[in-house]
């Protein structure tokens, strides 16, 4: 595997010098112009594109062999989704909570993953407001800030979800309003994955399901609840690779009992 602790410590180190470069001076200082609408419900800003641009300078000093695919690239040019596959890829959201991020309201964060033939094999969540570092490597565990972690599931009765219904279809959301929801204390999403998966990993959540399932939104945060003896696979349990093109449906838990629960539910939704 390419991972390396000189590698860790590089990307750790970049992750926040670009953080405080093109990230956080911006915050609440956007102005009209900074701000476009990339699509419904998705905007991005000028922190974004710097933070991109930054970020893949430096990443390519750190590993010149490997791809890049950025999400302000990809989304340029869709082509590039291709080469999420290639034998060893990074994967960057610059700046994941962009609306968030323009609305001037926490959570907002840096998502960076390394895969490898399509599996990743290191992931760095950066939440830029409090400087919280969440790492992970496969096979070698989870850490926030260094130290290592293991997942705590809430223990309360029922399971709090978060759920994503952003990306789902009128049909979907009614399913869920009335087969999954009364089984769960179900609390508001973050509209940030950087947030969302080190909440199932330290205590906050229970469990998490998404319908729209990018790499760059959800390579690093699958690997880190793994890592940290939590669950995050597709619904049917298979792993969640990066090279997945246009699949849909995750679902992440903070052990996997949680997991098998709510897949056991969504397997029986009816149609």
């Amino acid at each position: 595997m390419s991972w390396t602790p000189e590698i860790d410590a590089a990307v750790s180190a970049l992750i926040a010098r670009v953080a405080q470069e093109a990230i956080a001076p911006r915050y609440r200082q956007l102005s009209e112009a900074d701000v476009i609408n990339k699509a419904v419900n998705d905007v991005v800003t000028v922190a974004d594109t710097h933070a991109e641009r930054l970020l893949s300078e430096g990443l390519a000093t750190i590993l010149p062999q490997a791809t890049i695919v950025g999400e302000e690239a990809a989304h340029a040019d869709p082509a590039l989704m291709e080469r999420l596959g290639d034998g060893l890829c990074w994967i960057i959201d610059p700046l994941d909570g962009t609306n968030n991020f323009a609305a001037g309201k926490p959570p907002f964060g840096v998502l960076i993953a390394l895969a490898e033939h399509g599996q990743c094999v290191a992931g760095w969540i950066h939440d830029v407001p409090s400087g919280r570092l969440c790492t992970a490597q496969l096979g070698r565990g989870a850490f926030v800030n260094g130290k290592p972690v293991r997942a705590t599931p809430t223990s309360q009765v029922p399971p709090v979800a978060a759920i994503s219904t952003v990306f789902m279809d009128a049909a979907q959301r009614e399913a869920m309003r009335q087969h999954i929801l009364p089984h769960y204390s179900v609390v508001d999403i973050p509209r940030c994955a950087a947030e969302q998966y080190p909440r199932l990993v330290l205590g906050v959540n229970d469990v998490s399901i998404f319908e729209r399932t990018l790499a760059w939104d959800h390579a690093a945060g699958v690997l880190f609840v793994n890592e940290a003896g939590g669950k995050a696979a597709r619904p049917d349990g298979r792993p969640y690779r990066v090279d997945q093109l246009g699949e849909k449906g995750l679902i992440a838990a903070s052990t996997p009992a949680l997991f098998d629960a709510m897949a056991e539910r969504l397997a029986g939704l009816p149609g």
